[in-house]
């Protein structure tokens, strides 16, 4: 098997990855000009992530009929049309909050395709005992792309204006878009399912809610991925501007990112090395708790030092637990199934960020930000504790032993 549809996807999530560092830090930022109410402000990234609650279920069925590269550049594509759009209508001065949110809404849409369509490929690019290696290089992509580049990008870009911050993610887009052209070969299943599509929802569904492990770790990642969009979602307004507790500037803000990615990237790289040596059950209940504990640093300590070494920490916690449950997953679900059950596990992770975003931002209203960040954490060590008395090392060693996952690769 060759590794080059591998070093495509890999080249093409880096690209596609540093285009969402720009827009996930910028968008938030452009609506702090327009309002600074903690509600309005939290609605950007409800309406970014609501498509998650809506579209996963059909995109992983797609997924699992349809060639799961093309689907790739198809979504990339749309959100280069979005993003220049967005860049117009901000050069002529025609961005109003409504414009900002429809945006957030379309580009959300376009990453539940891409997203649920990338995980499920990357077994076709891969032998089966590669994907932990792989899923590692794929994460420290991303989060260079996101976070070392794509968010310290973010606060320069802005400061020359929206059209700026929206026209250079759209044309890293399409570099992306261009890049996927080189993963030649063929990655769809053998034999695609050809019933209804609400039939191959319900299988994956009934898959994921059958298997003990997988359902408990979808409803943990549920529950950890609504605390932490309730508390990033109004984060911004703690840490920038001249009335907020920390002050940072745009600029600033962009260099937490970095910090926040250089853990991450650490931590992505050094996963599999580590859950090698300490379990990988063990590994991944440790930087889960970590995780949220780490989230009421800020709050308790609102200074420039303390929140960036937290931001390093809380990227390699954060990154550390990513690449052990995708891995995890690939290596549980059937290759005919992968679409379908990783949607199904989106769906109920993901899912759960719109209405997260919105609870921060009407928790902050009601109550205050510190309020926010408390409850974050608490919710955080509280599922994870609970979680860890279902899925242990033996649970997840008998998982793996029946799986009967198929891997099909895309040819040379």
């Amino acid at each position: 098997m060759t590794d080059r549809p591998f070093r495509w996807l890999l080249t093409a999530s880096g690209l596609s990855n540093t285009a969402d560092g720009i827009v996930v830090v910028a968008m938030p930022l452009l609506a702090i000009t327009l309002t600074r109410s903690p509600l309005l402000v939290s609605l950007v990234s409800a309406a970014a992530t609501l498509p998650w609650l809506l579209l996963s279920l059909h995109a992983g069925a797609l997924a699992d009929r349809h060639d799961r590269r093309r689907i790739l550049a198809l979504t990339t594509w749309t959100r280069v049309t979005v993003l220049t759009a967005l860049a117009a209508a901000a050069w002529l001065g025609t961005l109003p909050l409504p414009a900002l949110l429809a945006g957030a809404l379309l580009l959300g849409a376009g990453e539940v395709f891409a997203d649920t369509s990338a995980q499920s490929v990357v077994p076709m690019t891969v032998a089966r005992e590669r994907l932990g290696d792989a899923n590692g290089k794929l994460v420290a992509a991303q989060t260079i792309g996101n976070n070392f580049l794509g968010g310290s990008a973010a606060g320069l870009l802005t400061g020359l204006g929206a059209a700026a911050a929206f026209g250079a993610p759209a044309l890293l887009y399409a570099a992306a878009g261009i890049a996927l052209l080189g993963m030649r070969g063929r990655f769809r299943v053998e034999e695609p399912s050809t019933r209804p599509l609400h039939h191959d929802i319900a299988e994956g569904l009934r898959h994921l809610w059958s298997h003990r492990v997988l359902r408990d770790l979808a409803l943990l990642s549920g529950v950890l991925n609504f605390a932490n969009s309730a508390y990033f979602a109004v984060f911004v307004l703690w840490v920038v501007g001249e009335e907020s507790r920390v002050g940072l500037t745009p600029g600033r803000y962009g260099l937490l990112m970095v910090a926040l990615a250089f853990g991450a990237v650490a931590g992505s790289l050094l996963t599999d090395r580590v859950a090698r040596k300490a379990g990988q059950v063990r590994t991944l209940v440790v930087v889960d708790l970590a995780g949220g504990v780490l989230l009421i640093v800020p709050a308790l300590v609102p200074t420039p030092a303390a929140i960036g070494l937290t931001a390093v920490l809380l990227g390699a916690a954060s990154a550390t637990a990513n690449v052990l449950r995708v891995s995890l997953r690939q290596r549980l679900i059937p290759g005919h199934l992968l679409g379908r059950v990783n949607s199904a596990i989106r769906l109920i992770g993901m899912g759960s960020t719109p209405l997260g975003a919105a609870a921060g931002g009407a928790l902050a209203t009601a109550a205050g930000l510190p309020t926010v960040f408390a409850a974050a954490s608490v919710l955080c060590v509280l599922a994870v504790t609970l979680t860890c008395r279902s899925v242990t090392t033996r649970s997840v060693a008998e998982a793996e032993s029946a799986a009967d996952t198929t891997v099909q690769p895309a040819p040379a």
